[in-house]
């Protein structure tokens, strides 16, 4: 190595205090560079000026070999090999190579920057002002980042402008066009369980020349489609439809229907609607199908049927909708009284009892402790199916079972004669934790008790004196009115059209999330609402090639997806819809159908009822609509036969016999 030129001179290392020299100084300034010792690394930096794209920039950066040595083996090299290294690392080739790509990089911000109208020295500033041994291509990819960012910024900006301007939830009721250009008068029929508010409904529906009933369950809508098809109103029978999620039974020139209140058909006038169980408007995951069928309901008349703490919410949607309100407050018809004291033993139970656990797993205990006694049980779940549900209640009202014991699934939409309830327990898993049932339920489960012409008083217990002081508790408790505000709306597949229209957006995923975060709310009278799980599946199914209105009808499939078989069904299905290959059902064999136990047996129900209700939506890829409906009918006797077949042999084990 050749000594250094007479005429350099020592400088201190990149003026930070140290002690060592290097004599290169004339090397350095003559390109423009600068030795630094910063984050435990030697290292030179080169400052120069570009101007590019109208734009002057200077830059301090690091070359690609800017990165010299650690500290302690810089200070170990003698003053030649600092020398020469540095001569390797600062020369023409590299300080054109590096004007060459600060160039380019400006001229790249420069032309982003233009096209989001962007000041691009916002973002270029930071070639001189980086203080980093990195080299100049991480400050490179860090300002590029910055910039994404900042686009990402004004542009989630703008979409939600646009999303606000593009949605008014004010304007909700106007969606339904057929309901917002008729004249509607509500009848509001509020009262306790047992207070014949259904029934006065039904009746006035019947009588009316066109109606459509809205319930909250299939069971009911079951229900009260059977009990149209036997009124005689006018001296006929009368032609009544049902339509549920999962099932159609169309009678020709029908002038009623019976349905779930989601299905409720917007677009065809009829004289009366009757929306039941309306307290359901506050309800977290449901309530938008209520908000929407008291806006939509196509009627002259409709009869809003359900608790009195609905009375102020019905009052404020009626004002806000310009609708003429009627109130009319029921009391029940027998009285309600808590019994002296709690049940305590199995053989106080008695017939006519009404036993209420709050899982399947204790109700099929309770049943089974009970049929020792030489009882015989009717089983009421929400996993069962309705058609299940209605066949033990049946048992139960027809003298064939003594008791019923079930979930709070009794609470709605079973109409049995329940002489008393009686409460296991006031706790109940909420799906993350275990808490105390609420006043509501409390009251909604003992109204069961007590039917007119049947049992003229209703009677409440516990099982156990703690359980039976919490109850007495609970029936005293003052019920909150529903709020007066804030009334949820889901989004429509329109709604998200609409969105993506304005945003570009297609991931479902994200779609939702505007909806519930960028719309317009002026007032909260209506608010936007999402279930969690419909926003937990739009994740996945932003991973398959569907289209929007696709992938939101998959997110609303009533299937469990707790249920591993139930989930991986579900899966499949979106599967082949995304790669639009015909899923067809087959007959099991009857090996492969009733071999399971009843848990396998009742969700297999519900797989064949959620492979209905997407096929009603998807007939050309789910053809097999109609085989669903028999297989979920098959499994649901199934059911039914399980457990009076557990009922029979648990007598038989005793050897004793029903009475």
């Amino acid at each position: 190595m050749s000594n250094p030129p007479a005429s350099a001179t020592s400088i201190p290392l990149g003026g930070d205090g140290d002690d060592d020299t290097f004599l290169g100084q004339q090397h350095l300034d003559a390109f423009g560079a600068r030795l630094v010792k910063m984050e435990g690394r030697v290292f030179v930096r080169l400052s120069g000026v570009v101007e590019e794209e109208g734009l002057r920039v200077p830059y301090a950066l690091v070359p690609a070999q800017g990165v010299l040595a650690k500290p302690s083996k810089w200070r170990k090299l003698d003053q030649e090999a600092k020398l020469k290294l540095v001569q390797e690392r600062v020369n023409a080739a590299v300080r054109d190579e590096l004007q060459r790509g600060v160039r380019d990089f400006v001229a790249d911000i420069a032309s982003q920057c233009e096209e989001t109208g962007s000041d691009a020295m916002v973002f270029l500033s930071a070639l001189a002002e980086t203080e980093t041994s990195e080299p100049a291509a991480h400050v490179f990819d860090r300002i590029q980042q910055r910039l994404l960012h900042a686009f990402e910024r004004e542009q989630e900006e703008r979409h939600a402008a646009r999303t606000k301007q593009s949605i008014n939830l004010a304007e909700y009721p106007d969606s339904f066009e057929v309901a917002k250009r008729m004249p509607r008068r509500f009848i509001a029929l509020l009262g306790p369980t047992n207070s014949g508010k259904t029934h006065r409904a039904i009746e006035a529906l019947a009588k009316a020349q066109s109606g459509v009933y809205l319930a909250p369950l299939r069971l009911l809508a079951l229900e009260n489609y059977e009990r149209l098809q036997q009124a005689r109103p006018h001296g006929k029978p009368l032609a009544v439809s049902l339509v549920t999620g999962e099932e159609r039974r169309l009678a020709d020139n029908a002038t009623h229907v019976a349905s779930t209140v989601e299905m409720l058909d917007t677009r065809t006038r009829v004289e009366v609607a009757v929306i039941d169980e309306i307290q359901m408007l506050a309800d977290r995951d449901r309530g938008a199908a209520w908000t929407a069928a008291v806006c939509g309901a196509p009627a002259s008349v409709v009869y809003l049927v359900g608790a009195p703490e609905a009375r102020r919410a019905i009052e404020a949607l009626a004002e806000r909708l310009d609708c003429q309100l009627e109130v009319h407050l029921l009391k029940r018809m027998g009285p309600l009284s808590m019994e002296p004291t709690a049940v305590r033993k199995l053989r106080n139970l008695r017939r006519g009892d009404a036993v209420i656990a709050f899982s399947r797993r204790e109700v099929l205990m309770w049943r089974d402790m009970i049929t020792e006694l030489g009882l015989s049980v009717a089983t009421v779940y929400g996993n069962l199916a309705p058609e299940v549900r209605r066949a033990q209640a049946a048992r139960f009202r027809d003298g064939a079972a003594d008791i019923v014991v079930a979930t709070d699934a009794l609470a709605m939409g079973l109409n049995m004669p329940i002489a008393r309830i009686v409460m296991t327990t006031t706790v109940k898993y909420n799906g993350v934790e275990e808490e105390e049932i609420s006043a509501v339920l409390a009251r909604q489960i003992a109204g069961r008790a007590g039917r007119f012409g049947v049992h003229e008083e209703g009677l409440v217990a516990g099982y156990d004196d703690n359980t039976h002081d919490v109850m007495r508790s609970l029936l005293k408790e003052k019920i909150l009115p529903i709020g007066a505000t804030g009334f949820a709306v889901a989004p429509s597949v329109e709604h998200l059209h609409r969105i993506a229209a304005v945003t570009g957006e297609q991931s479902l995923g994200k779609l939702l999330k505007r909806f519930t975060h960028n719309i317009d709310v002026p007032d909260g009278f209506f608010y936007p609402r999402i279930t969690e799980e419909q926003s937990e599946r739009a994740l996945w199914l932003d991973t398959l090639p569907l289209s929007v209105a696709e992938k939101f009808m998959l997110s609303l499939v009533p299937v469990s997806t707790r249920v591993p078989s139930l989930q991986r069904a579900w899966e499949r299905w979106a599967q082949l819809l995304a790669k639009k290959k015909v899923c067809k059902l087959e007959a099991p064999h009857y090996g492969d159908h009733f071999s399971q136990n009843m848990q396998e047996v009742e969700d297999l129900c519900r797989m064949y009822s959620a492979y209905a209700w997407i096929a009603y939506r998807e007939p050309e890829f789910f053809p097999s609509v109609e085989l669903a409906q028999e297989l979920a009918r098959q499994a649901s006797e199934r059911v039914d036969a399980m457990l009076q077949a557990q009922n029979a042999a648990a007598r038989k084990r005793h050897g004793k016999s029903y009475k």
